[in-house]
C-alpha cells in the first residue's frame, strides 16, 4: 500500500495592496508575501522585466531554486545510500523563460553541480546517480520542461 499523500500549504498575500489598489496595469505594486508558518516567509515580486522589484525573489527564481535544491537533496541521498561519499556540492542552475505562442513559459533548465568527492570515490557511479536523482526528484517529476544536469567534479 502506498504511503499517504503529503500536503503542503502556505498563506499567500498580495502586499502590493498596501500601496493602493491595482488600477493601472503598468504601475501597481507586484509585491507579495508567502508565509509558510513558523517564521518562514518569502517576500516576492514579479521579475524586473515584468515591472517587479529586483530586491525580491520572483516566481521564476523560486521555481529554479526548488528544482535545483530537490536535485541536490535527492542526489546526495542516493550518493550516501550507494556508498559514494560527498564532500561538497554547489550549483549555479539556469532556467530559460521563452515566448510560447501567446505567453511565456519556462522551457528548459540546466543544473551545473560542482561536486567534490573524497579520494578514491567512484566518480562514474556518482555521475550515473544524477539520472536516478532526476527520476526520483519530486519537483523535477512535477514540471513539463526538460532539465539537463552538467555535473563537474573536483
Amino acid at each position: 500500500m502506498p504511503p499517504a499523500p503529503h500536503r503542503y500549504t502556505c498563506d499567500l498575500r498580495w502586499t502590493g495592496a498596501d500601496q493602493g489598489p491595482a488600477t493601472d496595469p503598468k504601475t501597481f505594486s507586484r509585491a507579495f508575501s508567502v508565509d509558510y508558518g513558523e517564521g518562514k516567509v518569502i517576500h516576492g515580486s514579479a521579475d524586473p522585466n515584468f515591472l517587479g522589484d529586483r530586491q525580491r525573489l520572483n516566481p521564476e527564481e523560486l521555481l529554479l531554486g526548488a528544482v535545483a535544491s530537490c536535485h541536490l537533496l535527492t542526489w546526495v541521498y542516493l550518493a550516501a545510500r550507494h556508498g559514494v561519499g560527498v564532500v561538497t556540492y554547489a550549483d549555479r542552475p539556469e532556467a530559460t523563460l521563452s515566448w510560447i505562442g501567446d505567453t511565456f513559459a519556462i522551457t528548459a533548465m540546466t543544473l551545473h553541480p560542482r561536486i567534490i568527492l573524497p579520494p578514491g570515490a567512484d566518480r562514474d557511479k556518482a555521475d550515473a546517480l544524477h539520472a536516478d536523482a532526476h527520476r526520483q526528484c519530486f519537483i523535477a517529476r512535477s514540471v513539463n520542461f526538460p532539465i539537463e544536469v552538467q555535473a563537474t567534479y573536483g
